[in-house]
């Protein structure tokens, strides 16, 4: 298993060990020891999946409060370009984000601290994406932001549609008018 750091600290690409032969491919795609190792030590206590065409747009989402979640997110098939912006108050790396590709292909994790805000565009037809969480979804601790907010400077790709989004999704906030994640708000890591 390799495990890239990224530019902004707890946020990690994880790329799992593959084995083939003539029959296919096997690999891990989670073991807590393995992944300790590599300072991910969250506990998961919920699975997700989500199933999406081609422009759709899921995010920018984060629990608050006692409610935070860490994930481990993966495409089992299709294609996405995720992305993690960081909202820890106080931290030097504050507003900035990490795009990855994340695909079947690939086959490419991302690690996603608490105190980031989430979300992906969806690359390819009848993609199937996967969450490992780390606390239980709360409804009414549930926040977002606008995903195309200039301040964010994301570059999203261009896949010549309309984008498909919910209609929270199209209501959330800007950046600049959501308040910042803190782990003194019961939300420790």
């Amino acid at each position: 298993m390799n495990v890239v750091e990224t530019s902004i600290e707890g946020l990690k690409i994880v790329e799992p060990d593959v084995h083939g032969d003539a029959r296919g491919w096997f690999a891990e795609q989670y073991n807590a020891e393995r992944y300790a190792k590599f300072g991910i030590t969250a506990r998961f206590v919920q699975d997700n999946e989500s199933f999406s065409s081609r422009g759709v747009v899921r995010g920018l989402h984060w629990q608050a409060g006692d409610h935070a979640q860490a994930k481990l997110v993966r495409v089992v098939s299709g294609a996405v370009l995720d992305v993690a912006v960081d909202i820890r108050q106080g931290s030097p790396t504050y507003g900035r984000h990490e795009s990855v590709e994340l695909s079947a292909a690939n086959r490419r994790q991302l690690f996603i601290p608490r105190g980031f805000a989430h979300g992906f565009i969806v690359l390819e037809e009848g993609t199937l994406f996967s969450y490992k969480c780390d606390n239980l979804y709360c409804h009414e601790s549930e926040r977002g932001m606008r995903f195309d907010d200039p301040d964010l400077g994301i570059e999203w790709p261009d896949l010549g549609m309309e984008l498909k989004l919910s209609e929270r999704d199209l209501a959330h906030p800007a950046f600049r008018d959501i308040e910042p994640w803190s782990c003194e708000k019961g939300a420790g890591e």
